[in-house]
């Protein structure tokens, strides 16, 4: 993610750690399937699940 100052003028620094974080972990768990053989659990669903809600609070702006 473009975490410099064309980043920053868009997003603020926890959006873009937050699409850090997330592009990360996808790309983790289609390398871990198809490279490493590892299968996803309904324990990795529901982790990335609340993954994904805290991105999404993250970018929903304040209540």
């Amino acid at each position: 993610m473009p975490a410099n100052r064309i980043g920053h003028t868009v997003y603020s620094a926890a959006e873009l750690k937050t699409m850090q974080e997330v592009v990360t972990l996808l790309v983790f768990a289609v390398f871990s399937v198809t490279v490493l053989g590892e299968r996803l659990t309904m324990n990795h669903a529901v982790g990335f699940a609340m993954i994904f809600g805290g991105a999404w609070f993250i970018f929903r702006g304040p209540f």
